[in-house]
């Protein structure tokens, strides 16, 4: 059965915004859309068109790695953080600095992220990313001792609004340098 185009974005955009977590292609054409005859290109022409609708709204309609979803403007976050009572938690540098090497160096190793940082590396702090969802193990290094390697998920990429790790900003030049010697001393090869 064939809807109109307006109706099947109104569906599109009514059930990202009850979804409660990004839908991609996929998921929307096998979920909401199972009953009309739509191609992924035709879903990805009306999700182009409802992310133009909403440019000037206080929501848009943004791809992340996941999929898609809707959320607030950046611009409004201070304010709109006052409707929560609770703070978000806050994290210590010692987490986004371990965060920020397994982003930018992985798959990485507890041990390498120790050398760069020049400082032990708890258990607490690998455990904190895990159970935040940002990092996981992807197995272990055919080295001695088979070290955890670890990565970071689509659940960051979606909190950090990436599709992707190549959209992640440039790294500033003084940590560059030292990131590239651990690299290279290693003889790793990684992107």
């Amino acid at each position: 059965m064939a809807l109109p185009t307006e109706r099947l974005k109104t569906l599109i955009e009514a059930a990202l915004f009850v979804a409660g977590r990004p839908l991609n292609v996929s998921e929307l054409k096998s979920s909401v859309l199972a009953d009309y005859p739509v191609t992924a290109r035709y879903v990805q022409l009306l999700l182009a068109e409802l992310k133009q609708d909403y440019r000037e709204r206080g929501v848009e309609l943004t791809e992340v790695a996941s999929g898609w979803r809707f959320q607030a403007r950046q611009e409004y976050a201070e304010e709109l953080s006052r409707l929560w009572s609770e703070r978000a938690p806050r994290y210590s540098r010692a987490v986004l600095e371990t965060l920020t090497l397994i982003a930018y160096r992985q798959p990485i190793t507890r041990a390498e992220i120790e050398a760069i940082r020049g400082v032990a590396v708890s258990s607490q702090i690998v455990n904190t990313l895990k159970d935040r969802g940002w990092v996981r193990s992807i197995g272990h290094k055919e080295v001695v001792g088979r070290p955890e390697l670890l990565a970071t998920t689509r659940a960051f990429l979606d909190y950090f609004n990436l599709q992707s790790l190549a959209q992640l900003p440039e790294l500033d030049p003084d940590l560059q340098s030292p990131l590239s010697a651990m690299m290279q001393d290693d003889g790793s090869n990684r992107q």
